[in-house]
């Protein structure tokens, strides 16, 4: 499974030696392109792969059309080519759920305008709990989503400064008493982040980063 696809999850994919076509779910958090808009390239490598297992995505209302939408613009005529595979689309709509592929998923609305609800996710697994803020400004619901998680994968653009609809790292260890996310991984992160990754008691994600839970 994936949580989000960005523009070059898929090149990320080959580059750590996975399998694109073992992907059998995407999670999608928002419509913004480096959120979901490695989509297009995934089913394509998966029609070119002869791929035949279904594909699951799962996102807010307007997936399906937003979806088809950049294929389209992309790759004219590629959202309505014959493939070997079915593209499954589910929408969920913001404070509901859905099982799929094994995996129990939950949905609250994140802070983030992006055409189309943006999410805050949370995957139950294998008897573990991860939580997931995509792209969004501090909202309570944050705490709920990641209630007793096991990982909170939490996105931290910034420090300090206030970028709007974005979390900053300040607003993580002003409500860090509010977390209580068994590990806490940073993402998104600016080069004002990244240059003071050591300075924070948090976890910075990297490129290849492996989690065991």
């Amino acid at each position: 499974m994936l949580l989000d696809c960005g523009a070059t999850s898929l090149s990320a994919l080959k580059r750590l030696g996975i399998d694109p076509g073992e992907i059998a779910a995407v999670f999608v958090s928002h419509l913004h392109g480096d959120h979901f808009g490695g989509l297009p390239f995934l089913i394509l490598d998966g029609q070119f792969s002869r791929r035949t297992r279904p594909l699951a995505v799962v996102g807010p209302p307007g997936t399906a059309t937003r979806l088809a939408q950049t294929m389209e613009c992309l790759f004219p005529g590629s959202s309505t080519a014959p493939r070997r595979f079915a593209v499954e689309v589910t929408e969920l709509a913001p404070g509901t759920g859905s099982t799929l592929c094994g995996v129990a998923v939950r949905a609250w609305e994140a802070d983030h305008p992006s055409g189309a609800p943006a999410f805050l996710l949370r995957l139950d697994l294998a008897g573990k709990a991860i939580a997931y803020t995509g792209d969004t400004a501090w909202t309570g619901a944050i705490a709920e989503a990641a209630a007793d998680a096991d990982l909170l994968i939490a996105e931290a653009y910034y420090r300090d400064k206030h970028i709007p609809y974005h979390l900053r790292l300040a607003d993580l260890n002003a409500h860090l008493d509010q977390l209580t996310a068994k590990r806490i991984i940073l993402t998104h992160m600016s080069a004002d982040v990244l240059a003071a990754r050591h300075e924070t008691a948090l976890e910075p994600a990297y490129d290849g980063l492996t989690i065991t839970l």
